[in-house]
């Protein structure tokens, strides 16, 4: 039976009341994870938090990458002033970044570890295997560590990222290693935080957007023979931004955090709006909104000098010993096309299947949107077992783009920290 409205709050509220003293635990120690975790602890919450700090940043990133955000569209959340990305460079005397500065992804990586030590304090790197309820009586939660380490918690918030969500089609999930030592001929760009060892070698990738095109200038810088197989018309590019822009250009199109319109500039002022919305007009935005594109700096790094072949779509995919067949579906009709390695920039799916700490009893009381293996959250990033909580790109079908990029942390820190908080302050 469906509770009411009425009840589901009483049960959110008995999950964070009935344990006084019980820790909140924050799943993940990258931009989301760690500005939660900072809010939290800001309100004074008992909070733990486990992971690698920014780990997916140090390792399903390759050497020499750059984020696509402009600077003011990657400051983790602090709850109080100093935490952005300037105040981290002024502090150590490096020069502003402007939005014609395209920002390394190891600047970045510096940036969060200086904010987990201002901000969140002690991160456990202990790996979190087992989530579930204590008791079916009981609303709060056990927590299980790959150290063999067990504690209840009072609420947990998942903040794990796109990790495990990586998406490889099943035309190219067939060609996998035989056995140990084998090497791959397929892989996905977040498996690689090197690309120079592909050099001499013939690559082909699978995508046409920036992590397609970025580490295809990568390994074309690496020495590697590549080409980039796109299946729409034509490439898209990012423009160049303009520092001062009249003030007609900014009715026309005000700027926001993920780019200029109407429609990203409403996406980004009120994702609780967007969480308003039917859930296909959701999913829609959630698709359409943001299609694949390149950074305008990359471009000269590309054009002219990486073949990028347009409407081309793999049909077949067959391994012949250390090579790669693809049959390939173009324009002037099929033909194949032999590689050493195929590198697979084709985005992550949310499948909350793929968060493998959860427990089957969790996964299956878990409501999920419409169309999608997403969960379905409250105006505070609640989901329908009361004090599991998600944020960051699992959260995106619900509250809209904004939740896939930094940008997005203010918002959800805030909520969650708020929320949680005003519960505990009522036992």
């Amino acid at each position: 039976m469906t509770q009411s409205l009425p009840d589901q709050r009483d049960a959110r509220e008995r999950a964070l009341t009935g344990h006084a003293g019980l820790p909140v635990v924050v799943v993940g120690a990258g931009p989301y994870g760690l500005s939660v975790a900072a809010h939290l602890r800001q309100a004074g919450m008992p909070v733990r938090i486990f992971g690698e700090v920014m780990g997916s940043w140090r390792h399903a990133m390759a050497t020499g990458m750059f984020l696509k955000s402009t600077p003011a569209a990657t400051d983790l959340s602090a709850p109080e002033p100093g935490g952005r990305l300037a105040d981290f460079r002024r502090m150590h005397d490096e020069s502003e970044l402007t939005e014609l500065t395209p920002i390394p992804c190891d600047v970045f990586v510096r940036y969060g570890l200086w904010f987990q030590q201002r901000y969140v304090g002690e991160v456990d790197p202990a790996r979190v295997v087992a989530v579930d309820r204590a008791q079916r009586s009981d609303p709060h939660f056990l927590v299980g560590l790959d150290d063999g380490r067990r504690f209840p918690a009072a609420a947990v918030v998942v903040a794990t990222g796109l990790s495990g969500l990586a998406h490889i089609p099943e035309e190219l999930r067939r060609i996998v290693p035989e056995g140990p030592g084998v090497r791959a001929l397929v892989s996905h760009t977040s498996h690689h935080t090197d690309l120079s060892p592909y050099a001499g070698r013939r690559v082909a990738v699978v995508g046409g957007g920036q992590s397609a095109l970025e580490s295809a200038a990568l390994l074309h810088e690496a020495g590697a023979d590549v080409q980039v197989l796109v299946r729409e018309p034509s490439v898209l590019w990012g423009m160049e931004p303009d520092l001062v822009r009249p003030w007609t250009h900014r009715v026309v199109k005000p700027a926001s955090p993920l780019g200029t319109g109407w429609v990203l500039a409403a996406v980004c002022k009120a994702p609780g709006g967007v969480r308003r919305l039917p859930a296909a007009a959701r999913m829609m935005l959630f698709r359409r909104a943001l299609g694949p594109s390149g950074g305008w700096w990359l471009r000269n790094r590309v054009e002219g000098i990486v073949p990028v072949r347009t409407s081309r779509r793999v049909i077949h995919v067959e391994a012949a010993e250390s090579t790669v067949r693809l049959g390939i579906d173009g324009p002037g009709g099929s033909e194949t096309l032999t590689v050493d390695h195929v590198l697979a920039a084709t985005g992550y799916r949310l499948d909350i299947d793929a968060v493998p700490f959860l427990s089957p009893a969790l996964r299956s009381a878990l409501g999920c949107v419409p169309g999608s293996k997403a969960p379905d959250l409250s105006d505070t990033f609640e989901s329908s077992v009361p004090g599991l909580y998600f944020t960051g790109s699992l959260a995106a079908p619900m509250f809209g783009p904004m939740m896939r990029f930094v940008a997005g942390t203010g918002f959800a820190a805030t909520r969650i920290a708020r929320y949680v908080a005003r519960a505990a302050a009522i036992r």
